[in-house]
């Protein structure tokens, strides 16, 4: 009975995502708040531009960035990030899901009519405003692995993700938002160690997601940003 039901939720979730299978270029309408506290909406989707459409791929256009003797036009071309960090492994913990960019679109869609769901950009402040994913809101890694020497900016942190601390001083999860966190990349440690964090305070393992492939994948896969 209980591999029935395993089995049910896995095609239920793989329906989920394919008859969504095309929002990836159709897009998510997502409203969110800038650094300067106005609101702005975003259509969060697959930038490509018509003239890469036309581009036949090939091993000396995809890896060296030449095409037929000449130069792939600028507008195709994507940064990658590829000396920094240490690679992560897929899974940070057996009751959490790793989330890839399709995942995080739905769980976008979703989010703009739940308030029980929250993206997380875990990066420090001055990355989040020069670029992140459209919808998502700040909360510094280290305010949560360092939280005895960032105490208010934890327990306020905390307030918004639906957690409370008991006068025994104990943690309500009852209300816990679930999360999506991310970071720089699949070499990035910064929302591992918030993700660490939450779990050594008792956070539901099953309410917190990580989007390994970060900005990076994010971007490389053309996705769109608050600095499209």
């Amino acid at each position: 009975m209980l591999k029935k039901y395993i089995m049910m939720g896995l095609i239920l979730s793989t329906f989920s995502l394919t008859a969504n299978s095309g929002f990836e270029y159709s897009g998510v309408m997502v409203t969110t708040t800038t650094a300067d506290k106005q609101q702005k909406n975003y259509v969060v989707k697959r930038n490509i531009p018509a003239i890469c459409k036309k581009i036949p791929i090939n091993n000396e256009m995809l890896w060296t960035g030449n095409y037929a003797n000449e130069k792939v036009p600028q507008a195709c071309k994507s940064t990658y990030v590829h000396t920094k960090g240490k690679l992560l492994p897929i899974q940070l913990d057996a009751d959490l899901e790793t989330y890839g960019e399709l995942e995080v679109l739905a769980f976008l869609k979703e989010m703009q009519q739940n308030k029980k769901l929250l993206l997380v950009d875990s990066r420090k402040e001055e990355w989040f405003k020069y670029r992140t994913i459209p919808g998502a809101v700040n909360m510094p890694f280290h305010y949560f692995k360092y939280r005895d020497e960032y105490e208010f900016y934890f327990e306020y942190a905390l307030k918004h993700l639906g957690v409370f601390i008991q006068k025994d001083g104990e943690y309500d999860f009852s209300n816990a938002k679930t999360l999506v966190l991310f970071c720089n990349g699949p070499w990035c440690s910064q929302s591992p160690a918030m993700i660490y964090a939450l779990l050594e305070i008792g956070y539901p393992a099953e309410k917190l997601k990580w989007y390994r492939g970060g900005m990076q994948d994010w971007l490389g896969a053309g996705m769109t940003s608050t600095r499209d």
